[in-house]
């Protein structure tokens, strides 16, 4: 079910519906029906041209990013956080920030800020680091764990879930160690809308902590049309997906 349901929302996503109504046009024009070949070249000329844009894909996503706010001081009274796992490729040649995507380096990064905020006041913080291995050798949460490591977050201090392949059964394996406790959830800020309604739904006492916003507005030639707006409106159609199959399966 869970490889399933990521073939079916990769065809779901902005550019392979792109590239669909480009094959839809070129199928009409080998069938020399001029006018619908042109037709759907239009949508597919215009699709690429809303999604690559700098205001629609902020407008798009928006809604997501917003719907919390950024933490900026860190609470005493958490005992946790978690930081949801996201992508890695173990290649020994690289260092271990290459290893590691962006984002979930991004994600890392605030999660040790409110760590070292908190370590001063509470010997006994805990890092929680998530994620598995789908077909490297390492598991995510062991690779995040690398990172942390290095970044000045002592081994002992650091809780691995090493087996959630998303956000819900995070939420899972969470409750299973935090209880009832405050936990500080870091995840992407498009993400966070989600992973909170997920987490609440589990009954974890999360106090949210938004990151890697990509929503914003630059006057910048190159910003108007470019990938990176691409970029945007793939990562709020993957969460409306999700969020939209969470609410069918009754998980939010």
């Amino acid at each position: 079910m869970f490889v399933l349901k990521k073939i079916v929302s990769a065809f779901l996503l902005p550019i392979p519906i792109g590239v669909f109504l480009l094959l839809i046009a070129l199928f009409f024009l080998l069938k020399n029906s001029q006018k619908r070949a042109k037709i759907f070249l239009f949508l597919a000329t215009f699709w690429f041209l809303l999604i690559s844009n700098q205001t629609i894909s902020n407008m798009i996503i928006a809604p997501l990013e917003n719907s919390h706010k950024a933490l900026i001081n860190t609470p005493n009274d958490a005992k946790y956080i978690l930081v949801l796992g996201n992508g890695h490729k173990t290649n020994e040649n690289f260092a271990i920030t290459s290893e590691l995507n962006t984002t979930a380096i991004n994600r890392l990064v605030e999660g040790i800020r409110h760590y070292k905020n908190l370590k001063e006041s509470n010997k006994n913080i805990k890092l929680i680091l998530s994620g598995y291995a789908y077909d490297d050798p390492n598991t995510h949460a062991k690779m995040q764990k690398k990172l942390a490591i290095n970044l000045g977050v002592e081994a002992e201090d650091i809780i691995t879930l090493d087996t959630p392949k998303d956000t819900k059964e995070e939420a899972i394996e969470a409750k299973k160690i935090v209880k009832n406790e405050k936990i500080i959830l870091v995840t992407s800020a498009s993400h966070m809308k989600r992973a909170s309604l997920l987490f609440k739904k589990e009954g974890l006492n999360i106090i949210e902590s938004p990151t890697n916003h990509k929503y914003f507005v630059s006057s910048y030639p190159s910003s108007y049309f470019n990938a990176t707006n691409i970029k945007k409106v793939e990562l709020a159609f993957h969460e409306y997906l999700g969020i939209f199959y969470s609410y069918i399966k009754g998980d939010i």
